[in-house]
C-alpha cells in the first residue's frame, strides 16, 4: 500500500436516523445526540482519550490524545490527568486544565445522554493541580472512569474562550476545538464542513484538507451516493445485500467491525404486562433470535446472551439456564395471562426493522399481538423519558460495558433508558464499575448476565457489526482497520485518514 500522503478531502456519509441527525448542534453541553455524533465530535474536538487497536481489531485500548497520561490513585478514588503542554484551540487559545476543569464542570450539567455517571466527591471533585494537570477526586473507586471517555461528552473539550465571546445559541452551531478539523459551516442534521485545522498539535496531522459530512436517508442511499461520486465513504452500513454488493465491487472497501453490541428486547418492569415475569418469560420463550440472524441476515451477525458481543471486554457468550425458544411454553404463558398486546418500539434503520418484523411474526404464533413503531433518535429519547413506553428494541452494550449505552444504560433504576428499579443491578453495576481489578470486573459482569437471564429481565439478541465502506484510494484507522465500536459506530481516528488522490 502506499504510504500515508497529505491533501485532498473526503465526504462522509451518516444515516439520518442515527449519526447523522444533530438537531441541537455539536456543543458537548447541548448536543442531545452526542453519543451518536462521535465522529463529528472527534473530528472537530479530538478527544483527550482514545480507543486504538490492532489493524485486525485485537487489543484494543484506550490511550491517551490530549491527555499526555493519567493515573488512578486511592485504589480507583483519584484520578489525574497530565495534559500535553502546548496545545491550542484552533482560536489559538490554550487548552490547558483549567480549560478541560471548566469543560468537565459544563458537560457534568448537560442534559446529554452521553455525560458520563462519575461517582464525584461533595468536596474539591474537580480541581487543577498545575497548569497542565487536572484532579478528579471520587466518593467511592471509579476504575472504569478511563474507558468511559471515548463515548461521553467530558472526552472533549471546547474552547472556553470562544464559547463566552460567541454566546451559546452561536457555538453550538460552529463549536470551536482542538481536533484536527475546524468547523467551516454547519447545517444542523444535514452537513458539517471542516478544514484543517492550522494548530493542530500533531505535526503534519491531519492528512486531509477538508472533511465533510453529510446526513443520508439509510443504507441504500449511501451506496448510490458512493457509486456515483457524490461521497467517498459511508459509516456503519448493515443492509446484508447491499454490503455483499459492496464487498463484491472493485470500486469500494469495507471493513466489517467487531461486533460490541448486541440488540435487547428491553422489557419495561414498571408497566404491565412487564410487571409480571410471566409475560417476560413469555417473550423469552417466544424469541428465536437464532433463527432470524440466520435466516434474515446469513449468519453474518453473531447471536449473544448477555450484553457484549465478541468485541467487547468481558464477553460471555452463553449464560447457564438462559430461557431460549420454546414455543409450546411461550403459547403456555400467553394463555395463563390471558393473552398479551404489546407496543414494540425501535429507531428506524435497516437492521432494527428487520428484526421487529421478525419478532412480530415469531410472537405472533405465541399468541402475542405486536404493534411496531418506529423513532428517529430523538424521538426515541422523549419515548424513553415518558416511561409508558412497553418494549423497546435497542443496541445493549459498548466496548466497555460501563461506558456509554452499556449495562447500566439500559438496566439501572437511575437511567432515564431503563425500564427496571431493582437494587440488586444497581449494585452490581456499581461494584463493577468501581473496582480496577479486571478480573473482579469479569466477574461481575459475568454475575451480573445471570441475574438479569435469571429474572427475565431483557432477552439479548444478534450483534451486527457496522460495515465502513469507502471508495478506493480512501485509508484510514476504523475505515479501512478494524477498532471495535464505541456503541454503535466505530470511533475513527479522523487525523489519520488520507486519500491517495
Amino acid at each position: 500500500m502506499e504510504s500515508p500522503r497529505q491533501g485532498g478531502e473526503i465526504t462522509v456519509l451518516e444515516d439520518s436516523a442515527f449519526a447523522g441527525s444533530w438537531p441541537t448542534g455539536l456543543d458537548p453541553a447541548s448536543n442531545t445526540t452526542g453519543g451518536a455524533n462521535i465522529a463529528m465530535m472527534q473530528a472537530i474536538y479530538g478527544g483527550l482519550f482514545l480507543v486504538r487497536a490492532n489493524d485486525d481489531g485485537s487489543n484494543a485500548r484506550v490511550e491517551p490524545h490530549q491527555a499526555e497520561s493519567y493515573e488512578l490513585l486511592d485504589g480507583g478514588k483519584t484520578v489525574k490527568i497530565k495534559i500535553r503542554d502546548g496545545i491550542k484551540f484552533s482560536d489559538g487559545t490554550p487548552l490547558d486544565a483549567e480549560a478541560v476543569r471548566f469543560n468537565f464542570e459544563r458537560n457534568l450539567n448537560a442534559n446529554c445522554t452521553c455525560k458520563p455517571t462519575w461517582p464525584l466527591a461533595e468536596k474539591d471533585p474537580i480541581t487543577v493541580e498545575e497548569p497542565n494537570t487536572v484532579v478528579l477526586r471520587f466518593s467511592e473507586p471509579y476504575g472504569a472512569v478511563i474507558n468511559s471517555f471515548p463515548v461521553s461528552n467530558v472526552n472533549w473539550i471546547v474552547s472556553p474562550t470562544a464559547l463566552k465571546e460567541m454566546g451559546e445559541e452561536k457555538f453550538r452551531v460552529t463549536p470551536v476545538g482542538a481536533g484536527p478539523f475546524k468547523v467551516v459551516s454547519n447545517k444542523l442534521s444535514s452537513e458539517l464542513v471542516l478544514e484543517r485545522n492550522p494548530n493542530y498539535f500533531k505535526q503534519g496531522l491531519p492528512y486531509l484538507d477538508k472533511l465533510t459530512f453529510k446526513s443520508i436517508g439509510g443504507d441504500q442511499a449511501a451506496y448510490t451516493a458512493l457509486l456515483s461520486g457524490q461521497a467517498h465513504a459511508y459509516e456503519g452500513m448493515n443492509t446484508v445485500p447491499l454490503l455483499e454488493q459492496a464487498e463484491a465491487n472493485d470500486k469500494l472497501t469495507v471493513t466489517l467491525q467487531p461486533p460490541t453490541s448486541p440488540y435487547v428486547i428491553q422489557l419495561n418492569t414498571q408497566i404491565e404486562p412487564f410487571n409480571d415475569k410471566k409475560a417476560r418469560e413469555a417473550i423469552y420463550y417466544a424469541t428465536n433470535f437464532q433463527a432470524i440472524a440466520d435466516g434474515v441476515f446469513k449468519g453474518k451477525y453473531p447471536v449473544s446472551q448477555s450484553f457484549t458481543a465478541s468485541g467487547g471486554l468481558f464477553h460471555k457468550e452463553t449464560v447457564p439456564g438462559y430461557r431460549t425458544y420454546d414455543l409450546e411454553k411461550a403459547k403456555q404463558l400467553v394463555q395463563e395471562l390471558g393473552g398479551m398486546k404489546i407496543k414494540l418500539g425501535t429507531i428506524s434503520n435497516y437492521v432494527a426493522k428487520q428484526v421487529v418484523t421478525a419478532l412480530q411474526t415469531q410472537w405472533r404464533e405465541a399468541g402475542i399481538e405486536v404493534e411496531i413503531v418506529d423513532h428517529q433518535l430523538a424521538t426515541l429519547i422523549k419515548e424513553f423519558q415518558t416511561n409508558k413506553w412497553q418494549a423497546m428494541l435497542q443496541t445493549a452494550g459498548a466496548w466497555d460495558p460501563a461506558s456509554g449505552v452499556g449495562v447500566g444504560f439500559r438496566f439501572t433504576s437511575t437511567s432515564p433508558y431503563s425500564g427496571i428499579k431493582d437494587p440488586k443491578i444497581d449494585e452490581l453495576v456499581r461494584k463493577a464499575s468501581a473496582t480496577i481489578d479486571q478480573a473482579e470486573r469479569e466477574r461481575l459482569y459475568t454475575e451480573l448476565g445471570q441475574y438479569i437471564s435469571d429474572n427475565a429481565y431483557a432477552p439479548f439478541g444478534l450483534a451486527f457489526a457496522p460495515g465502513n465502506v469507502v471508495v478506493k484510494g480512501v485509508y484510514g484507522p476504523g475505515l479501512t482497520t478494524k477498532i471495535p465500536p464505541l456503541m454503535v459506530n466505530t470511533g475513527v481516528i479522523w487525523d489519520e485518514v488520507w486519500r491517495s488522490q
